[in-house]
């Protein structure tokens, strides 16, 4: 599943340098997770670290981007290999 940022963001600008795929951007208003960039950091690290500096937990799974752990980890290798979705 890949995560996505709410409205509570406050745009702190911690989360993006953390996401190892570069899926954070800033967006019109707050930041953004791009879901076909998002692999929760399976391949990186154990757990996301986007969740693990933000400050307000604004940063929840995304219900309409469910991935298994093994979708993570073949979008990580396509990353890996510089192939897009």
């Amino acid at each position: 599943m890949a995560l996505m940022i709410t409205d509570e963001c406050i745009n702190c600008d911690v989360c993006e340098p953390e996401c190892p795929n570069g899926s954070i951007t800033q967006g019109d208003e707050i930041y953004e997770i791009d879901p076909n960039l998002c692999t929760e950091c399976v391949g990186y690290f154990d757990t996301p670290q986007c969740i693990e500096v933000c400050p307000i937990d604004c940063i929840p799974m995304d219900p309409d981007n469910v991935d298994s752990k093994e979708e993570l980890q073949a979008r990580y290798e396509r990353i890996q290999a510089g192939e897009t979705e």
